[in-house]
């Protein structure tokens, strides 16, 4: 008998857990490809900074990818490897609304409540594995 298959119904992943793994794997691999697609033109007009945010975004998708991953397994170091995406996901998203150097269309101003709200669900997901009873049964945290 496998140790995983030992554990208790109580330590599935489920419910909001389950959720930040879908957003993890499906959504922002997904967001990445929709709107890096029609930038991607913006190439060598932008520059070292846009290209230094698309390679920045390429890896945050990466490393949330392997968080999803690493918390549907159950794996050890996967809630620490769920933060730090979610980390790194929010500096990403800080340089794409603070700079210049990854094109909008978004009117003067609304950059920062984009980002302000970015922050938000970033800092709320990172909270969640920090204080939630599911997170802790679930991987002994």
């Amino acid at each position: 008998m496998k140790p995983s298959a030992a554990r208790s119904p109580q330590s599935a992943v489920r419910g909001w857990l389950l959720l930040l793994c879908v957003l993890l794997l499906v959504w922002q691999p997904l967001n990445l490809s929709l709107t890096t697609a029609g930038r991607l033109e913006n190439l060598s007009l932008r520059g070292p900074g846009f290209a230094f945010i698309l390679v920045a975004r390429l890896f945050a998708a990466g490393l949330g990818i392997a968080a999803g991953l690493s918390l549907l397994q159950r794996k050890p170091g996967a809630v620490t490897i769920a933060k730090a995406s979610l980390v790194f996901s929010a500096v990403v998203d800080v340089l794409i609304f603070a700079t210049p150097w990854y094109p909008n269309n978004r009117p003067p101003g609304d950059a920062a409540i984009v980002l302000a709200m970015s922050l938000l669900y970033y800092g709320l997901w990172f909270a969640y594995l920090t204080r939630s009873r599911r997170v802790g049964a679930v991987y002994g945290a």
